[in-house]
């Protein structure tokens, strides 16, 4: 389990990314869209800034409780993913996504691009909305948020087939280059399979140690 990866959206406003290559950090997920008509503004420009400095970048799509393949095309149509493009919905209930329309939403994706993206959800959720035996939810990797003030792995709940990938296990954490707090997620492999869920090509190197 590696602890190189951070999440942020225009909520953070200040980011540094040559700073946070420098200290150890490999990739970084940022907020892309947000129901039918939302666009994180800085997403743009930031992806450029994030792959100049050597950062491993991905997208998310904070999901709604609207038609999912809809949401998906409005995705799509403004990451306008490339190979090593990390696609992610989050699913949480503060906009109240249902089942169904994260499953279109997926399926969509997998039409569009020939993969299944990431889930961004909780073990709560996942059983609140009767989740956890969808087919078409397990085809994506999970990541999973959970806080504790003891670190210990998340599990995944009952009825889900596959291990967690990404754990975001603080949102206050902090990056170097990055001001104030920052969602922290840990990788539940090495920096090798990292790069394989990436789509970036193997660097047979050490696991980065992070600096202090």
């Amino acid at each position: 389990m590696i602890d190189i990866v951070f999440d942020i959206s225009h909520h953070n406003p200040t980011v540094d990314f040559v700073s946070a290559a420098q200290a150890g950090m490999v990739g970084v997920v940022h907020k892309a869209t947000e129901g039918l008509t939302n666009t994180d503004l800085l997403y743009a420009g930031r992806k450029s800034e994030a792959l100049a400095a050597g950062l491993l970048w991905g997208a998310y799509h904070f999901g709604h409780n609207d038609d999912g393949a809809a949401q998906a095309k409005y995705f799509l149509g403004v990451v306008q993913p490339g190979p090593t493009d990390l696609l992610v919905l989050d699913f949480e209930s503060n906009a109240g996504m249902t089942t169904g329309q994260a499953e279109a939403f997926v399926q969509y994706v997998y039409q569009q691009t020939g993969r299944y993206p990431g889930l961004y959800t909780s073990t709560g959720y996942l059983q609140q909305q009767g989740a956890t035996t969808s087919h078409s939810l397990h085809k994506c990797w999970l990541w999973l948020a959970e806080y504790n003030s003891v670190i210990s792995a998340p599990k995944c709940p009952p009825g889900w087939p596959n291990p967690w990938t990404m754990w975001q296990y603080t949102e206050t954490g902090g990056v170097p280059g990055v001001i104030g707090n920052c969602d922290r997620d840990r990788f539940n492999g090495t920096a090798d399979r990292l790069r394989l869920l990436w789509g970036a090509p193997v660097v047979t190197v050490a696991d980065p140690v992070l600096k202090a």
